[in-house]
């Protein structure tokens, strides 16, 4: 086995993330800026109908097949079968793990008995998405039981928000067990703040930003001079925005409500919030964008569910401008921030107060850059990739020179 602290670059890094029911992978060679060598993903995990598919770095090309995997760890072997080849040449000197709540972490950690403790003690915070990821690690480590193991957490960059923005208004005793308002989503931003001050004019990358990650999961971010304000998702990446299929913030309220009035239990209504919810529940049709804005001329649901997205995307940008005391940047990623112009446009149109005036032929494109050159605020289009961030995290970590 390699040396993962050797900074030789002949190993390889294999990068896991796992959601609730899909699983992307990625395979890059190690190094000072870890190289992608392969990519992939399975959907539809716990269905008969479940596929894997997958690109080659080197070539672009892709292939892809159905599988059945009844769970995260039955997709070890056809994950393991894809990446094969490129072992041979280049074997793992370490795996890093998209892991959803850190809770205390604020970094990278190797994996240790005492980390996997703590990721136990915490699988009541996101049920979601803690347990298989748990369960992957330990089957890697089943596996290779002399691999670095890394886990990476998208609660971690949120980690420096003031105190006022991580406050929970609930009895002080909970805040002293951990309930307070974590955030989501940021390797993502992670990765954007990144590549924003590669990409972005001198000294962008510390000024008044607002990050939106609009995807089938979706939250922004205010970061001022470099460093996290806010965020919209709280205790767990249920609340904040409407989603795909997850409810976004609601009245407390309604979960006696509907115990009273339809016996409801705890477990019914998690399922509802985040599994029924959202876009879904709101069009009752579908909980992907590109079908509602299909469907929209002719279902008033379908129209809902795009307005309600749109206007509380938009009033969280509102909301942040207030935190940032202005806003000089604002960032669209991930699924439909980066490839729907038309929920952009929605979203931006009415912020013309706030200095955001886009051009509509560059944001058409899908340009890096979609604002006009008159406005006071710079509207970018960015692609993010988790999986890099995560393996960067791991070299990083393993003591791989930094970039």
């Amino acid at each position: 086995m390699t040396d993962s602290s050797s900074g030789s670059g002949l190993g390889s890094i294999l990068v896991i993330n796992g959601g609730s029911s899909t699983l992307k992978f990625a395979l890059f060679r190690i190094g000072a800026v870890p190289v992608p060598e392969l990519s992939g993903s399975i959907d539809r995990i716990g269905t008969p109908n479940g596929t894997i598919t997958w690109v080659r770095g080197d070539t672009g090309t892709a292939e892809r097949r159905t599988i059945t995997a009844s769970d995260h760890v039955a997709c070890l072997e056809p994950l393991l079968a894809c990446i094969k080849d490129h072992l041979a040449q280049t074997p793992l000197v370490a795996i890093g793990h998209r892991v959803v709540h850190g809770g205390r972490y604020r970094e990278p950690q190797l994996v240790t008995p005492a980390v996997m403790e703590e990721l136990q003690r915490l699988r009541g915070y996101d049920p979601e998405h803690l347990p298989a990821e748990i369960e992957l690690i330990r089957e890697f480590a089943g596996r290779y039981p002399h691999l670095p193991q890394v886990a990476c957490f998208d609660t971690a960059f949120h980690a420096d928000m003031p105190g006022v923005a991580r406050l929970l208004p609930i009895p002080r005793r909970y805040g002293k067990v951990g309930l307070q308002r974590y955030g989501f989503h940021g390797l993502s931003y992670a990765f954007l703040m990144r590549e924003l001050e590669r990409v972005g004019v001198p000294h962008e990358v510390n000024g008044r930003i607002v990050l939106a990650h609009l995807g089938n999961g979706a939250s922004l971010a205010a970061v001022k001079d470099g460093q996290p304000v806010d965020t919209t998702m709280s205790f767990t990446p249920t609340s904040g925005l409407p989603m795909s299929r997850r409810s976004g913030d609601l009245d407390p309220g309604l979960m006696a409500y509907l115990a009273r009035t339809e016996g409801m239990s705890v477990d019914q209504f998690h399922t509802m919030v985040n599994a029924e919810s959202g876009l879904l529940g709101i069009s009752e049709t579908s909980s992907d964008m590109r079908d509602l804005l299909k469907q929209e001329p002719h279902d008033p649901r379908a129209a809902d569910a795009i307005e309600l997205f749109c206007y509380q995307a938009k009033k969280w940008i509102g909301a942040f401008t207030a935190a940032l005391g202005g806003l000089d940047t604002l960032v669209f990623t991930a699924g439909i921030g980066e490839h729907s112009p038309v929920i952009r446009a929605r979203i931006c149109d009415g912020l013309e107060y706030l200095g955001v005036a886009l051009d509509h032929t560059r944001n058409e494109a899908g340009a890096p850059v979609i604002s006009n050159d008159n406005g006071r605020v710079t509207v970018r289009v960015m692609h993010t990739d988790e999986e890099s961030e995560i393996a960067r995290s791991v070299s990083e970590r393993l003591g791989e020179p930094k970039q």
